[in-house]
């Protein structure tokens, strides 16, 4: 996306026609890096976006609700003390620069006439928002800069607002397309280049490369430097100045790009910016949360992995057990005949495998009586741990089996509110020591649209099959749900065999489904598996009344009889 000065030269050519003496009735910091301005103009709300975020800085209208935590920032409740009940008298930005420039009328608490103004610098990971009084004194900014700390200038509060530098010529100060094609073959030679979009970019303010490509592509213009693909870009550029514009989304690419058409409306660009980039902040967090959430998940299914290792160890340590009860009891029935001293082996007959001799490994630090003393304690330790280490082999087994289950959800999550559905379920069925950083990583405590779920178990997926309404779980509480809550009787109940998958309920309403329909819904059953990849896979399915939860079981686990067979291909 390119947000550069000529996207934010229109931006601001909207927001002057239509927010210009709007009353600040509302400010709010949804997140460290953005601030929300409501304003009431002319009977109509507005909400006023501002985002310092480095990958996503821009200024727009938006209409999607942000989230209004319970404790406002310091930077937000300074705002607040400023600006709340003043109105906006102008909005301009300086030529072609990435700087939006919002003048405030109001009254201070003593009832005199009050100014301020507030200066978003969008710059990628040097964007900020600053506010100032009438004597351009820097009251505050959302982040504070030093030149001892390795800036090129100051922004605390107290210190002088100055603009930043820049070397660059501006674009309007251009008067003809002529000036426009001589300045860009004297910046030719220094730039060694003759593409016009790396010329262009590089010589004046505020024009991305982006920009010149979208111009390029969409009015066929040669990038090799001439006087006529000069001139062209000199009239695009031109156009989005002096006239009204619209944005095209280019696809290949996916950036947005001003040019002169007749408008929609008179907030196309703020809108279209408002759109784009909410769908990219959503899918960022909702990549982020994900992704977090699976390290955690994968990190846990890691050490229960080498628990059981470890188990499994223990276990074959076990089998050994009646060894050395044999130990014993050799050395215990030929005590007789054993030379009393202490020795490292010792070669009896085994009379339980045919009088055949066995060679038994001694501590020579004992005697023989007191060895065998020390193999039937081992034996009977050995004995009581088998016991202890089956229970926990088939506790972690079942452990993992869930965990991986979760993965598999994870995985195949669509959107934010099905992660919030899946954390919902490990913060209650999984035991997870979190770090502090982690848990913020993790956290959606602010997402809206979490708590308006219809309920705790989330919405299933829904489909109609030859009039059949077909339910499909998207995690393991919905599953249960389904299957053990609202399913009746009569319904029918789909599961991939060996697979982690969702269930699948067939809502017959006491109709009797052809094999056609029950084939339709096996297919699903695979298609929202594990399995959905594979080929011949083996799906179960048989009434509801024949689905049971064992008590104390994980989410999601059923155990189920009666059941029929099918293979999807």
């Amino acid at each position: 996306m390119a947000y550069d000065g000529l996207v934010n030269y229109c931006i601001v050519k909207e927001l002057k026609e239509n927010i210009m003496n709007g009353k600040i009735d509302k400010i709010y910091e949804p997140n460290y890096d953005e601030i929300l301005l409501g304003i009431y103009c002319n009977g109509t709300k507005y909400a006023l976006d501002l985002s310092t975020n480095s990958k996503y800085y821009r200024a727009n209208l938006t209409t999607n609700a942000k989230p209004n935590p319970t404790f406002a920032p310091n930077f937000c409740m300074t705002l607040r003390k400023y600006l709340l009940g003043t109105h906006i008298t102008n909005v301009y930005t300086k030529n072609l620069e990435r700087i939006i420039f919002i003048e405030f009328e109001g009254y201070n608490k003593i009832k005199d006439p009050s100014s301020k103004k507030l200066i978003i610098e969008l710059m990628g990971k040097y964007s900020n928002i600053i506010l100032v009084n009438n004597e351009n004194t820097i009251i505050d900014s959302l982040k504070h800069f030093s030149i001892t700390s390795g800036s090129y200038r100051n922004i605390f509060a107290g210190s002088k607002y100055e603009l930043p530098k820049d070397d660059k010529i501006d674009f309007i100060d251009i008067k003809d397309k002529d000036e426009f094609y001589r300045v860009l073959q004297n910046n030719s030679n220094k730039l060694s280049t003759t593409s016009i979009y790396k010329i262009v970019s590089n010589t004046f303010t505020g024009i991305s490369k982006n920009t010149i490509l979208a111009y390029e592509n969409k009015f066929d213009i040669s990038d090799e430097l001439c006087e006529s693909s000069s001139n062209k870009i000199f009239e695009c550029i031109t156009n989005v100045i002096n006239n009204n514009n619209v944005c095209e989304k280019y696809e290949s690419d996916y950036y947005i790009v001003p040019y002169s058409l007749d408008k929609i409306d008179n907030l196309q660009i703020n809108f279209f910016l408002d759109d784009y980039y909410t769908s990219k902040e959503q899918n960022t967090t909702f990549l982020n949360y994900r992704d977090n959430l699976l390290k955690l998940i994968l990190s846990k299914l890691k050490k229960l992995n080498l628990k059981l290792d470890t188990i499994k160890q223990k276990i074959q340590e076990c089998k050994d057990a009646e060894k050395y009860k044999l130990y014993g009891e050799l050395i215990t029935s030929n005590l007789y005949r054993i030379n009393n001293y202490n020795k490292n082996s010792i070669v009896l007959e085994n009379y339980y495998n045919n009088n055949l001799p066995i060679e038994i490994k001694l501590d020579s630090s004992i005697t023989p009586s007191e060895n065998a003393k020390k193999f039937f304690k081992k034996y009977k330790k050995l004995k009581s741990a088998k016991e202890f280490v089956d229970a926990q082999k088939k506790s972690l087994t079942n452990d993992i089996d869930y965990l991986e289950s979760i993965v598999y959800e994870i995985s195949t999550a669509k959107t934010i509110m099905d992660i919030d559905d899946i954390y919902s379920e490990i913060q209650e069925n999984v035991k997870i020591d979190t770090s502090k950083k982690q848990k913020k990583n993790i956290s959606m405590k602010n997402n809206k649209s979490a708590s308006k779920k219809q309920n705790k178990f989330g919405e299933p997926l829904k489909f109609d099959i030859d009039g059949f309404t077909v339910l499909v779980g998207k995690n393991n509480k919905q599953n249960d749900y389904l299957s053990t809550k609202l399913a009746n009787d009569t319904d029918i109940w789909f599961h991939v065999k060996d697979f982690h998958g969702s269930h699948v309920i067939l809502r017959t309403e006491n109709k009797e489904p052809n094999q056609e329909t029950i084939n339709k819904c096996a297919e699903l059953a695979k298609k929202y598996s594990k399995a959905s990849e594979s080929s011949n896979i083996i799906v179960d399915y048989t009434y509801i009344r024949y689905v049971k939860k064992p008590s104390g079981s994980k989410p999601g686990m059923v155990i189920y009889t009666n059941n029929k067979s099918g293979i999807v291909k």
